[in-house]
């Protein structure tokens, strides 16, 4: 396997520096299972697992490798095996909250360049949940374009069109029909040699069936929507797949739960037009309720925003302080836990002394 083709450049070059010299060679992670990875790397593909010191050092789940990641191994011998010593430096990532009431960081794939994000145009159609995935997708680094799937479904295309671009502003907007081909080969334009792109939505958009036909194969397994048209899952893991045209695609499992982890610049950016009336009202501290001289309650009273819309923000603001506070309660009392740790330590020495 070339290193180019795998999505190797100079961001990584620079940060192997040195461990060739060391008997270490570069490899990206294709598969997670349970901290048994399948790793791509010029001589082929590999099994790894991380060394004792790598997995004693690591503090977090967000430490250890995650699909897409760039790794320094070094091969068993005799083995068709290797150790992962090292993590190099993620370039971008894409990460959310762990589900549930923890506010640890869940790394759902690193080092891509484009997101595409798949929505469907049947009865699943949501605006406020493609805001939600805006808001993570910005915060990831990479960029994202939009994919509308299901054409064939859709009776009222225009309307759900125009909803989709009131909130993109300037990200790409594309309609396709995985079922008789209408608008794939304008995909075509992002699939570039040694590029990544991770294919993110909820359940059931098409997210499989949309990278078979992209690879030409029914590699990725499918399953029919339920007749309430909530989706199941078909992928149950993430991986790394290489296409015939060189570029490479991270399909990954469907998110019922999208919980938001520092995002305060991807919301910035996913509601930039909220953002930018807020600028110019009256009061700095304006709550966009009863407060003379609001430019957003003007922008809703003239229809250039909805209430809704604000009504999301709102929701996403609310989140994103909570979960910042949650952070920083847990950070704190790590540096207490730490500060125990050396003072019964000082003790134990003193009692030798």
């Amino acid at each position: 396997m070339n290193l180019n083709h795998l999505g190797w450049n100079q961001f990584f070059e620079k940060n192997f520096k040195g461990y060739h010299e060391q008997g270490y060679f570069p490899g990206r992670i294709a598969v997670e299972h349970k901290h048994i990875y399948n790793v791509y790397t010029e001589s082929g593909e590999l099994q790894a697992e991380v060394s004792g010191k790598f997995h004693y050092q690591a503090l977090k789940k967000a430490d250890f490798p995650a699909v897409g990641d760039w790794v320094v191994l070094k091969t068993r011998p005799n083995e068709q095996k290797a150790i992962i010593h090292e993590l190099l430096p993620r370039k971008s990532k894409f990460s959310r909250k762990v589900a549930g009431l923890r506010s640890d960081e869940q790394i759902v794939a690193a080092n891509i360049e484009t997101v595409f994000l798949l929505n469907s145009l049947n009865n699943d159609f949501n605006v406020r949940r493609i805001e939600r995935y805006l808001t993570l997708i910005w915060e990831s680094g990479a960029k994202p374009v939009i994919v509308l799937n299901k054409a064939d479904l859709c009776n009222d295309l225009e309307d759900k069109l125009l909803e989709v671009e009131a909130i993109a502003f300037g990200i790409p907007v594309h309609v396709v029909s995985c079922k008789d081909g209408r608008g794939l080969e304008e995909l075509n334009q992002y699939l570039k040699k040694g590029e990544t792109i991770a294919f993110l939505g909820s359940s059931g958009v098409g997210k499989s069936t949309l990278i078979n036909l992209i690879l030409g194969n029914n590699k990725q397994k499918t399953g029919a929507v339920r007749n309430d048209h909530k989706g199941k899952h078909t992928t149950t893991h993430r991986e790394l797949i290489l296409v015939p045209g060189g570029a490479l695609v991270i399909d990954t499992p469907g998110m019922r739960e999208i919980q938001l982890r520092d995002s305060e610049q991807g919301s910035n950016k996913t509601f930039k037009d909220i953002e930018s009336l807020a600028s110019q009202c009256k009061f700095n501290d304006c709550l966009h309720e009863t407060e003379p001289g609001c430019a957003v309650k003007e922008a809703i009273e003239k229809g250039v925003i909805t209430k809704e819309r604000l009504k999301s923000y709102r929701k996403l603001q609310r989140e994103i302080a909570y979960q910042e506070f949650r952070q920083k309660q847990k950070a704190d009392s790590i540096e207490k836990e730490k500060w125990r740790d050396i003072s019964r330590y000082a003790k134990q020495l003193r009692k030798k002394l």
